[in-house]
């Protein structure tokens, strides 16, 4: 018998990427820590872009659409982590444009079925030389149109 990941269910739209919370996550409290939330929301981007082949090595010209900044985050906390454990984050493109892009999250349980937090990110591109605003590649719009929440 062969070990295999788990895989993570399905969803209608964006992706479910599996998330671990540790107890070194948990504030004073035993919840998890405010700040917890962003930073693993950035971690299941970053694994799901490093499967599109969207990574930076340390080389801003050599990045492509990793040349990116955060514009703006907003999150909005709904019910409290109160343990370690397995956990998801769902990613999905609420808006696909030429320099820029907003992203919709929620961390939820591992099956996606109870909400945590919600939020949204705006990224822009940036052009590594003058850090000004710059459109995406084809190949980011093709894996970022596979995101793209369903209108309605």
């Amino acid at each position: 018998m062969t070990a295999h990941a788990p895989i993570a269910p399905a969803v209608a739209y964006g992706r479910l990427i599996p998330v671990t919370v540790h107890f070194d996550d948990l504030d004073a409290l035993g919840l998890l820590h405010n700040a917890r939330y962003p930073l693993m929301v950035e971690r299941a981007w970053t694994e799901l872009w490093n499967g599109y082949g969207v990574r930076f090595d340390g080389d801003w010209a050599a990045a492509g659409d990793a040349c990116n900044a955060v514009r703006e985050l907003r999150i909005g906390y709904e019910a409290p982590v109160t343990r370690p454990g397995p956990y998801a984050v769902h990613l999905w493109l609420e808006r696909l444009g030429t320099t820029g892009v907003t992203y919709g999250f929620r961390f939820c349980s591992a099956d996606g079925t109870e909400t945590y937090a919600r939020g949204t990110r705006v990224l822009v591109r940036l052009d590594p030389a003058t850090m000004r605003p710059a459109p995406w590649s084809e190949t980011f719009r093709a894996a970022g149109r596979e995101l793209l929440r369903p209108a309605g």
